[in-house]
């Protein structure tokens, strides 16, 4: 027998959303990930995009646990010397709730060209309305 492996014309991606109100932070972002990769089915090829599309919505309202909701610290460099920059969790999820989600996720996903491309299928809204209701998205129910 021979080794699956999926074809690009073969692979049948399909739309979910989830509400992220209530949800812990990296709980979510490891089921993110999941279906993101396609790794909830059967014909799951590494090289290949056999992910789904994700909505999540209520972004904002994320939690985290313990004191990591004052503790943590999100950096980036802007490419000057001295130029790394530091913002906290409680200003990043007032300024922007989807990069925090975003930051998750793409920490969660293998450090390849693929990532790149699987990350286009996550669609992260701070409020509870997004704008692909015509995809017909199915609740994913974590």
């Amino acid at each position: 027998m021979k080794t699956f492996s999926a074809k690009k014309n073969e692979i049948e991606k399909k739309w979910y959303y989830i509400d992220a109100k209530n949800k812990i932070l990296g709980r979510l972002a490891t089921i993110l990930s999941t279906y993101l990769r396609g790794k909830h089915k059967p014909e799951y090829t590494s090289h290949m995009d056999t992910g789904d599309y994700i909505i999540v919505i209520n972004a904002k309202k994320i939690l985290l646990t313990g004191k990591k909701n004052s503790d943590k610290m999100y950096y980036h460099h802007t490419g000057y010397i001295g130029g790394i920059k530091k913002i906290s969790f409680k200003d990043m999820i007032i300024k922007n709730p989807e990069r925090v989600i975003y930051l998750a996720v793409k920490g969660m996903l293998p450090k390849n060209t693929l990532s790149k491309s699987v990350l286009k299928n996550l669609k992260i809204f701070s409020d509870s309305e997004h704008t692909h209701a015509a995809q017909n998205p199915q609740l994913l129910k974590i």
